[in-house]
């Protein structure tokens, strides 16, 4: 199938997504998108299952921040509005489920985007979609093949790379701030001026807007930050240093605590 070639810094999300027929439930689209493009916020009736086979994502949704790397997916809920930036150049491959199928996933939740970890069963599966002639009528093998794909769509684990950023303004000033330089170690006293409020009410709002205390949402910040670090070839020396860590066994400690593996097996799954 034709793969598009997006070179503009932004670019529109696939058509196939706008698509409501339930006699066609999946339908794939790929795309090769060249590092730091992005699509405008936007929603599309169709559920959204967005792999990258290599590269990294960032997907946004509210106040949530995904990381995605080519080791897992995120699903999209048909209406949800949500952007997305490429971080390196990514492949993406894309299945769009029409809002007739949702019922069979109920697997993944209807409490909006969440990032999954692809199988190898899901990952070939995907591919052979993507590779598929779509313009050919949607006969009995396609529809089992679809099926299969909604089966094991359904099954696939939630992986824990979410970053809520709450709503409070405070609190955004601050998290927007650490967003873009994740290697600031200051405590959070000594961070109060950038949200212009005091560091027991900026503990209060991490923990009611976010579910985390602020180390731990530095922490998880620095983390998804390790991962688009390791996705561009550096060192577990190199990240340790670059974020903040004490040493790289510290890092490497805490990634492995977070994800369950060493940081430089993580991509390669």
């Amino acid at each position: 199938m034709t793969i598009d070639v997006d070179e503009a810094p932004f670019f529109e999300p696939s058509d196939t997504a706008f698509v409501i027929d339930a006699a066609r439930p999946v339908l794939a689209h790929a795309r090769l998108v060249r590092a730091g493009r992005a699509v405008h916020p936007h929603n599309h009736p169709r559920g959204q299952l967005l792999w990258a086979y290599d590269g990294v994502l960032r997907v946004s949704s509210g106040e949530n921040v995904w990381i995605v790397p080519p080791t897992h997916a995120v699903w999209i809920p048909g209406g949800t509005l949500h952007n997305l930036v490429t971080e390196t150049d990514a492949h993406i491959r894309n299945l769009h489920v029409d809002p007739s199928c949702l019922i069979r996933l109920a697997g993944l939740g209807e409490a909006g985007c969440s990032v999954r970890v692809m199988t190898p069963l899901m990952k070939a599966l995907v591919l052979k979609l993507c590779a598929s002639d779509l313009d050919a009528p949607f006969d009995e093998r396609f529809m089992r093949l679809s099926a299969v794909v909604l089966d094991e769509m359904a099954t696939l684990e939630e992986a824990p790379l979410s970053l809520p950023g709450g709503s409070d303004p405070r609190l955004v000033r601050l998290t927007r701030y650490l967003g873009t330089r994740p290697d600031d170690s200051r405590l959070l006293g000594e961070l109060a001026a950038v949200a212009g409020a005091s560091p027991r009410t900026l503990e209060r709002l991490f923990r009611k807007e976010t579910g985390l205390t602020f180390k731990q949402w530095r922490s998880r910040l620095r983390l998804l930050s390790a991962i688009e670090r390791l996705n561009q070839g550096q060192s577990s020396t190199e990240i340790a240093h670059s974020l903040g860590y004490a040493n790289p066994s510290a890092f490497i400690a805490a990634f492995r605590g977070h994800f369950g593996c060493a940081p430089q097996s993580y991509l390669t799954g």
